[in-house]
């Protein structure tokens, strides 16, 4: 059983400020714990699981403390609790070279959209993901949940400082609505994807250091696409592969 402080202390890593002065985020689910569990990047602090998860999963980690349904929904973040929660420390974090394909994500805002992002890069074997200030938070429950564990796989480096871009040889590719068409575009190896806000688009700062625009063409009225399908869309005409 949880006592009343420990149920406090992870519920308190529902917000930001607490789990910045902690260094923890939580993870939720059985998929998304369990493939957390696989990484070695990945340090896991404690976990908190019914008896059926802990009966399945023991040999992922014999040191679970097993809880009941109420407890669970009581730390829980999600609005229908699944089974597990693990509270892990927060990655370390190293400012990235512009090696291979990154994507510059500017106020990415929606915890949805940026944790599908993140997923997508992980999918795409792209490493680094660098966030402008505005972005969404990493840890939020609901990034954490929409990476499905991509988390662990990606470096996100938060440029708060607005510098990162400039200093970079890479070739800049802006997402926009007015740009050259992916699908005339050559196969790269290396450059930079440069995504914008969800209905602002990219800041003019960040859109003059861009050396080439592009664009989805559309064919039919929708208004514009969500910035994570954009970016998945993008990618899979972009991105050069060695199998192909």
């Amino acid at each position: 059983m949880l006592s009343k402080k420990e149920i406090k202390d992870i519920q308190s890593l529902g917000h930001k400020k607490y789990r910045e002065e902690l260094g923890l985020f939580i993870a939720e689910g059985v998929k998304n714990v369990s493939e957390l569990l696989k990484e070695q990047n990945a340090s896991i602090k404690a976990i908190y699981a019914i008896e059926t998860w802990i009966n399945e999963n023991r040999h992922l980690y014999p040191q679970t403390v097993e809880i009941s349904e109420i407890e669970l929904e009581r730390i829980s973040q999600l609005k229908e609790p699944n089974k597990v929660v693990a509270v892990l420390h927060q990655f370390t974090v190293k400012e990235p070279a512009s090696e291979g394909i990154s994507i510059y994500l500017d106020r990415i805002q929606d915890p949805g959209n940026f944790g599908t992002i993140i997923r997508i890069a992980d999918w795409f074997n792209i490493k680094n993901v660098v966030c402008s200030a505005g972005c969404a938070d990493l840890y939020n429950p609901k990034v954490v949940q929409s990476t499905m564990a991509s988390i662990a796989r990606v470096n996100i480096y938060y440029d708060l400082e607005g510098k990162w871009l400039a200093k970079q040889s890479a070739k800049i590719y802006a997402a926009v609505l007015d740009g050259k068409p992916i699908y005339s575009l050559q196969k790269i190896k290396e450059g930079i994807l440069l995504i914008g806000n969800e209905s602002k688009g990219i800041s003019e700062e960040l859109l003059q250091m861009n050396h080439e625009k592009i664009t989805i063409p559309r064919l039919g009225h929708a208004e514009s696409l969500n910035a994570a399908v954009a970016t998945g869309i993008i990618l899979s005409h972009l991105i050069k592969s060695n199998e192909l």
